[in-house]
């Protein structure tokens, strides 16, 4: 009997390459999207089901897994995936901007998750995989939100996989390093200080260091990978790092005092 696989935030990037991956793989996939009516890249797929979900609404997330067990009979894996990156100037960021970023990167994620231990428990088990980052473990420049959210990712999944053991449900993390997506692009909400200029020579410098990151980067395929690899090893591992140099950063923070890795980054970005 075919597996089947859940994702979130499947319009571009990892989720769409992730969608590809377990398609190619033999599996139902359902692919969840804000505004599936949208979306083309999938009508070849005959293995591949479109449903609607916004991880900001538990209406939403409701009858789309709802629906997607009763089209399929069982969700064996779901991928939470949908989130996007706010970065820049903290003093300049309005509540609503930090509250955003928490609904979709947290609130939505535990959202999902929820929902999916309830239809998973019956089941007698799963496996929920979140796309966490580097940047759960470790921080840079003017991403002082964003950093907060996936750190938050990292204790709640860490955390909750103790009470869900019973149970069988596996809790996995994904923590990619930079990628080739969207996340920098469309999706990158970036704050600026409209009161005052004098962030703008940190932000010149970060900028001028991060382009030349991204020159290197790998594409969102090798994320797919590895979480098709976390969903089917059938093994405890937990964490599963991503994308150079991300692994070889989380590494350095284990072995580095707070000291030399604080150095270590204002070199980086020439501050």
């Amino acid at each position: 009997m075919k597996k089947t696989v859940l994702i979130t935030g499947t319009s571009s990037g990892i989720g769409k390459a992730t969608v590809f991956e377990f398609a190619k793989m033999g599996w139902n996939v359902v692919a969840t999207q804000r505004n599936p009516d949208k979306e083309t890249d999938f009508n070849g797929l005959s293995n591949v089901k479109m449903y609607a979900l916004d991880v900001t609404s538990l209406d939403s997330i409701k009858q789309a897994m709802n629906a997607a067990q009763k089209e399929f009979g069982k969700i064996d894996v779901v991928v939470n995936n949908a989130g996007y990156g706010v970065d820049g100037v903290f003093e300049a960021m309005s509540d609503k901007i930090i509250e955003n970023q928490f609904n979709t990167n947290v609130f939505g994620l535990m959202r999902v998750t929820r929902e999916a231990i309830k239809l998973m428990r019956p089941n007698g088990g799963g496996t929920i995989i979140q796309i966490s980052s580097m940047g759960g473990k470790i921080t840079f420049p003017l991403y002082s939100i964003y950093h907060a959210t996936k750190f938050a990712v990292e204790g709640f999944t860490e955390s909750l996989h103790y009470e869900l053991n019973q149970f069988n449900i596996k809790m996995k993390l994904i923590e990619p390093g930079p990628i080739v997506t969207d996340f920098y692009g469309r999706s990158r909400q970036i704050i600026k200080s409209t009161e005052t200029n004098q962030y703008d020579g940190f932000i010149q410098k970060f900028n001028d260091a991060a382009a030349k990151v991204m020159k290197d980067a790998e594409g969102p395929d090798v994320v797919a990978k590895s979480i098709y690899k976390a969903a089917t090893d059938n093994s405890n591992q937990m964490r599963y790092a991503v994308g150079k140099p991300g692994p070889m950063l989380l590494i350095l923070r284990k072995l580095l005092s707070d000291k030399l890795y604080f150095s270590m980054v204002k070199k980086s970005y020439n501050l």
